[in-house]
């Protein structure tokens, strides 16, 4: 065989591994997006007020904050691909028991094991994907999570919307006697089933295995994604970097020694996180049908909007793809901050603009429907181009192999909770500063990220793992 048939056949063996290791983000995006076809149905059936609905509804992301948080640690003990294959089994029971739950207490608890999954398939799919792939392209393959939460996403929308039609409504029943609410849920069992069998076929990571003296399985795998000779040289490699620390991982190892204090790398993990977050990304996904209808669009259209704004998101992740690995991950953070302060600063100066009708219903009137609209998609496109896949993308690669696990898990707990944060005070800054207040708010978040990303972050692009400094 010659040197390019092997390269590609490598290459392709890779690139398989990856995209299964990507199912759990588009489990992630299903899991996220299967909930708000079924609030009505919830409500209905476990006869729960508002509040008791919301909570229903946000009950998944304290589950996704504890997942994130341990998986990276357990992920450290017993390896990824392990760890993996328990999150895939969590996304089955969670499927099948949110279906065929009978009062909230016991939806909750199904909710809570569907976010635990859904916190580690967040943190274990990008470090997975990071730790299996040469430097070269390690970006454009730890990019397509980003699609697979996307398209996750649009599934879920797609299928509660051909579900509930078939039935009439979510709380009508369609087989067997269920509710079509119900089926919504159970249809993620097949995908969830696939993801668990299809982890059976990946290898172990082979950083996890030198760290766990497993040497020459470490070799073998490495030889199955780049050949004999490059095998031996990255796993001497691997052992170096890890040489340099005597002990097994653990969060102490997030202490600089020399200092006492948490290592800058930490603080700027926990940063891409939280401002991940804390430029409003699930509130402009929330709040969008207000949007649509304020510039004259019916509900009918929503579906459609959703379906275009989907493919614009699309498109901007896969532009990132064929980026990240050629200009870095610092200009296109930078590029994402700026324009998305742009655009909503646009979208928070519409609102201030805008009307109550009798009804208090939000009117946006003139040229200010369309401009709101329009800036809304530029913001949404800017984050999926840029902190959408490129916060993943560095999460799994920038900490050296010692404290990857740890890092992850403090990372990703700071993730999910300012998500749960951000979700949880958007009602209350509605009420107290209005929408114009809440999105001035997000702007100037996303301005601050600005400096965080001059000032904080540094380039990783085609630095190999073993040469991550912490």
């Amino acid at each position: 065989m010659s040197s390019a048939e092997s390269n590609s056949e490598h290459t392709l063996y890779i690139v398989i591994i990856s995209c299964i290791a990507t199912i759990g983000g588009f489990l992630f995006g299903f899991d996220s997006g299967v909930i708000n076809g079924t609030v009505d149905g919830l409500q209905t059936a476990f006869n729960s007020d508002s509040v008791g609905t919301g909570f229903n509804v946000a009950a998944m992301l304290l589950g996704c904050a504890i997942g994130a948080f341990f998986a990276g640690r357990l992920a450290d003990r017993f390896g990824r691909r392990a760890i993996m294959r328990v999150g895939a089994v969590f996304f089955i029971i969670s499927a099948w028991g949110s279906g065929i739950a009978g009062d909230s207490l016991e939806f909750v608890i199904y909710r809570v094991l569907g976010g635990l999954a859904v916190g580690a398939a967040s943190i274990l799919a990008p470090a997975y994907i990071s730790e299996v792939t040469p430097a070269h392209y390690r970006g454009t393959l730890a990019t397509v999570q980003q699609i697979a939460i996307i398209f996750g996403l649009f599934m879920a929308f797609f299928s509660n919307y051909l579900i509930a039609n078939a039935a009439g409504s979510s709380m009508h029943e369609l087989w067997l006697g269920f509710e079509a609410w119900r089926w919504m849920f159970w249809i993620e069992l097949l995908p969830a089933t696939g993801f668990l069998l299809a982890l059976l076929f990946i290898p172990e990571s082979p950083r996890f295995l030198v760290l766990h003296r497993q040497r020459d399985k470490a070799i073998e795998v490495l030889t199955r994604l780049g050949g004999r000779d490059a095998a031996i040289l990255k796993a001497d490699e691997i052992d170096a970097s890890l040489a340099e620390d005597h002990h097994n991982p653990k969060f102490a190892d997030l202490i600089d020694a020399g200092t006492g204090r948490v290592r800058r790398l930490v603080w700027v993990g926990i940063g891409l996180a939280t401002f991940q977050q804390l430029v409003g990304i699930n509130v402009v996904f929330y709040y969008g049908a207000v949007l649509w209808q304020s510039v004259g669009f019916t509900e009918s259209d929503a579906l459609l909007i959703n379906i275009v704004s989907g493919g614009l998101s699309i498109a901007a992740v896969i532009a990132a793809l064929l980026l990240v690995d050629r200009i870095g991950r610092k200009p296109i953070l930078l590029i994402g901050s700026v324009g998305m302060s742009m655009a909503l600063c646009v979208v928070a100066f519409a609102f201030a603009n805008a009307t109550t009708g009798a009804d208090g219903s939000l009117n946006l009137e003139g040229s200010y429907g369309p401009t709101a609209l329009i800036a809304a998609n530029l913001y949404v496109m800017f984050f999926n181009f840029s902190w959408g896949p490129v916060m993943w993308v560095m999460l799994g690669e920038m900490f050296p192999n010692q404290i990857r696990g740890t890092g992850l898990a403090v990372s990703g707990l700071a993730q999910w909770g300012a998500n749960f944060g951000i979700t949880m005070t958007f009602p209350i800054m509605l009420g107290s500063i209005g929408l114009a207040g809440a999105y001035g708010f997000y702007t100037l978040c996303a301005i601050i990220s600005i400096v965080f990303v001059i000032k904080m972050v540094h380039e990783t692009r085609g630095i190999e793992l073993e040469d991550m400094q912490g």
